[in-house]
């Protein structure tokens, strides 16, 4: 009965009939190999069964209850079976070897004439029979190479692999195998370090044989499966048993080489990673760096500590411009570059299918926009604020000269008049005398009316002191103080003395009327002439063509009245005369001068004299004045002539790079190479730049606050010309990253020239720019949309529209990929070692890796397990890092 199962067990079909055959007559002619097969199947079952904790001794007997044959087919094939039976009956074991039967026969193989009986009742060859079914389907089956496969596949991958070497020629698996070579060169092909081949002797088999299968035993983690002595014993090795252990060779070193690929995977991820982590590092610092320098500057630039005098003013403004020249430029090149180096991260993050670079808070590029944005308005105010305080300290100082002036020709006025004015002359008097001191002091009093202008000026110029916070306000108010309490003082007294004289008037007769009638014209002519002299040694400031030929004008219409002043003076000197000529025809005897005033007609003549010489020397003044004016008018136009010429240039050259970045002329090659030689002539315009700096600067150190004759100020122009120069670099970093995209996806220069003409075409129409490229449907719309602009801002850029169209033409690597490429260097499991790691990865990859996996805590997991499934996905910003 078991020798007809047996025999029909010819007819199996599994992977090959012809083989099938072989396997009946081989047995039946040769028992010896069913020895080799016993232990060989035994090793091969071992090798799987220990994976679950256990293993066979007896071939026949230990697969009888099925419960172990079920184990075996779930631990190679990784599929769970239908619940085995635990009962010790015959029918239970029966039920869980034909369970294990028709999971065999669900994977496409056919068994013929063997049944489940056979296997409880312990038929050796049924059971050798079925266990080289299983080593077919599962071991060798699937083996392919080169187009060929199961067998055929197995031996064309050992010629292959063992070619290179001496006295080796596998024809088969039976006598090519038996002087040992073979196995060992296998062996050292893949692993040359553990096997010294050029010592092996052909021979000596037993010593080859023994050779290879410690070794493999030790190092690759493939059991004993045969006897040296056994092999060499034999005519002819057993086929079966040789296949089965070449194919546990097989597995080996093929996954050795899954694992080199997987390996190399991960190292090109990693390396993509930890090159993206040190950009992000360097961003981080140039923007705390610049963010930094920002910080500490604003707060200079909003200091509004006013100074007392001008030349501290000056140092300072000396100082902004020393910033505007020498520290803020270094600074505009970082703040341009950190941009450039932002895009390009973000670039190779879309590049690498990594999550976009979100900068740490408060660093990002809209951030460090703002900052700037803050610093350039703290520089404009603080320019303003210096400007203003020269002005107002050159007006303090005018008005603080004034001031003196006036203040020291009234108290040289006021000098002994508080004397004068309490005097007693009265009381000894003659009538004459009497009515002379009346009329002396009604001269006085119409003096002190005509210095009253002056007591007020004086009095508003140092409450103007006061309002512009002069640093020297209290001198300045004491000053003005007494002056007013003198003043109030001389008018007391006045009113005290006239009171005085006109009681005595009672008593005395009349005053000569000639001295009178000269007593009253002097005063108010005298007077006239302190005043002119004052106007022409006064002061004045201008900042303007305009203002200085206005004080040229009024000048001229002062002079114009000098004719009818002289003819008063000499009116005035008349009378003097013709009292010298009364007293004269009458023999009148005058003792002293004029009783009525102490204006001579000396000090007329002097005072009138001064004025003559004063006249000229204005003249002069406001002529110098003048020029100076219109040599500021000069620069004013000097600087204006270049300005309307450098302002139109920038605004042109930012219009045309505008126009560039639409166009496609040429490759992307040819249009960097435009776009930089465009950027060198832009930057040889800069001597341009420097000549209008220079012409400010001098228009500065004039002091000049206003420019009618162009609409450009210098802040204008240099904020033009640092837009420019950062849009041209914008522009060549935008080609630069479509180079990059074009070449790390595959991407065709027709290929982008198709895209940038429909995306230039339709303009602002995305979704017209979408169709024409073949996506229809507003789900389709919708899904793109959130690719290209996932801030929904409502606009796409063409660097985010290439990287759309790359992603659905190209294939890139994945979180999957990866976790698949760490199950092969882990053997399947759901957790890696850091062992593996370091044995699998480079050193400094496994120890990025061992620092960033967390450990493992899934129901399997061993001491020291670590988690790649959430590492990978971490990568790819599926998870946190």
């Amino acid at each position: 009965m078991s020798q007809q199962h047996y025999l029909c067990f010819g007819h199996i079909r599994v992977l090959d009939e012809e083989q099938e055959n072989d396997w009946d007559r081989d047995l039946l002619l040769d028992p010896a190999w069913e020895k080799q097969q016993r232990k060989t199947f035994t090793a091969w079952c071992n090798s799987h069964l220990r994976k679950a904790g256990t293993q066979i001794e007896n071939i026949e007997e230990d697969f009888r209850d099925g419960l172990k044959l079920m184990l075996l087919l779930e631990v190679i094939s990784g599929e769970r079976l239908p619940k085995p039976e635990r009962g010790k009956m015959r029918v239970h074991k029966i039920n869980n070897v034909n369970k294990a039967l028709d999971y065999i026969a669900s994977k496409g193989v056919k068994l013929v004439s063997i049944g489940a009986e056979e296997i409880v009742d312990g038929n050796a060859k049924m059971t050798l029979g079925m266990i080289w079914t299983i080593i077919l389907r599962f071991a060798i089956q699937d083996i392919s190479v080169e187009e060929t496969s199961a067998k055929e596949g197995l031996l064309l991958w050992c010629q292959r692999k063992t070619a290179p070497y001496k006295n080796v020629n596998v024809q088969n698996f039976h006598i090519s195998w038996k002087d040992g070579l073979a196995f060992n060169a296998l062996i050292h092909r893949h692993r040359p370090e553990l096997i010294d081949y050029d010592k092996l002797r052909k021979d000596d088999p037993l010593t080859n044989l023994n050779n290879a299968f410690e070794v493999a035993e030790k190092y690759l983690d493939i059991p004993k499966m045969m006897d040296a002595e056994d092999i060499v014993g034999t005519l002819r090795p057993d086929e079966k048993a040789i296949m089965t252990y070449v194919s546990c060779f097989y597995h080996a070193f093929s996954g050795a080489q899954k694992a080199e690929t997987a390996a190399n995977r991960i190292c090109k991820v990693l390396a993509v990673n930890q090159e993206n982590e040190h950009l992000m590092e360097d961003y981080e610092k140039l923007a705390s760096d610049l963010l930094e320098w920002i910080r500490r500057t604003i707060p200079w630039l909003e200091n509004r500590a006013p100074e007392k005098t001008m030349a501290e003013m000056q140092q300072k403004l000396e100082d902004f411009r020393g910033y505007r020249r020498v520290h803020k430029p270094p600074k505009v090149q970082e703040k341009c570059q950190l941009e450039i180096n932002f895009n390009t991260l973000q670039t190779k993050l879309r590049l690498s299918n990594r999550p976009a670079f979100m900068p740490s808070e408060g660093r990002m590029v809209s951030d460090i926009n703002g900052s700037w944005h803050n610093l350039e308005g703290a520089e404009k105010g603080y320019e303003e604020w210096m400007l203003n305080e020269i002005r107002r300290l050159e007006r303090l100082d005018h008005l603080a000269e004034k001031f003196r002036q006036k203040a020291t020709i009234h108290e040289s006025w006021t000098d002994g008049k508080e004397a004068m004015l309490t005097q007693k002359d009265y009381e000894t008097a003659s009538l004459s005398e009497v009515k002379a001191l009346l009329r002396k002091h009604e001269a006085f009093e119409s003096d002190l009316a005509a210095h009253q202008d002056r007591v007020e000026q004086i009095a508003a110029i140092a409450q103007e002191l006061n309002e512009l916070d002069y640093y020297d306000s209290p001198s300045v108010n004491a000053r003005c103080q007494k002056i007013c309490e003198q003043w109030d003082a001389l008018g007391s007294l006045t009113q005290s003395r006239r009171e005085s004289l006109e009681r005595t008037e009672k008593q005395l007769e009349s005053i000569d009327e000639l001295y009178l009638e000269y007593a009253k014209r002097a005063a108010p002519f005298n007077n006239w002439m302190e005043g002119a002299m004052e106007d022409l040694q006064d002061m004045f400031i201008v900042h303007n063509i305009e203002e200085i030929q206005g004080l040229i004008t009024a000048h001229e219409q002062f002079k114009s009245t000098l004719p009818e002043a002289n003819k008063e003076r000499e009116a005035i000197q008349a009378i003097q005369a013709e009292v010298q000529k009364i007293a004269q025809y009458n023999g009148i005897k005058l003792s002293g001068g004029n009783p009525y005033t102490t204006i001579t007609p000396k000090s007329i003549d002097d005072k009138w004299h001064k004025v003559e010489q004063l006249v000229p020397q204005r003249d002069r003044a406001l002529q110098e004045e003048l020029a100076k004016q219109q040599s500021n008018d000069h620069l004013r136009r000097k600087f204006a002539t270049q300005a309307n010429i450098v302002g139109p240039w920038i605004q042109t050259k930012m219009e045309e790079i505008g126009r560039i970045s639409i166009e496609m002329n040429g490759t992307l090659e040819d249009q960097l190479v435009n776009l930089r030689e465009y950027e060198q002539s832009i930057i040889e315009y800069k001597p341009h730049i420097d000549q209008l700096e220079g012409d400010h600067q001098l228009i500065q150190e004039a002091l000049i606050f206003d420019n009618k004759y162009t609409a450009y100020t210098m802040e204008h122009l240099r904020v033009g010309w640092e837009q420019l120069l950062t849009t041209i670099a914008r522009t060549i970093n935008e080609i630069e990253n479509q180079i990059l995209t074009r070449d790390a996806k595959g991407i065709s220069q027709e290929q982008l020239h198709e895209y940038r003409t429909s995306f230039n075409h339709f303009d602002k129409e995305f979704k017209a720019c979408l169709i024409s490229l073949g996506y229809d449907g507003d789900a389709e719309f919708a899904r793109i949309m959130g690719i290209v602009d996932p801030n929904n801002s409502g606009a796409v850029t063409f660097q985010a529209f290439i990287d759309f169209m790359s992603r659905e033409t190209t294939d890139t690597d994945t979180a999957d990929q990866v976790i698949a490429s760490f199950k092969i260097l882990a053997a399947d499991k759901n957790f890696i070692t850091a062992d593996e790691l370091r044995r699998e990865l480079p050193p400094d990859q496994a120890e990025y890796c061992i620092a960033r996996m967390a450990p493992y805590s899934g129901p399997d997991a061993k001491p020291g397990a670590l988690d790649y499934m959430s590492f990978s996905t971490a990568l790819y910003g599926e998870s946190d890092l």
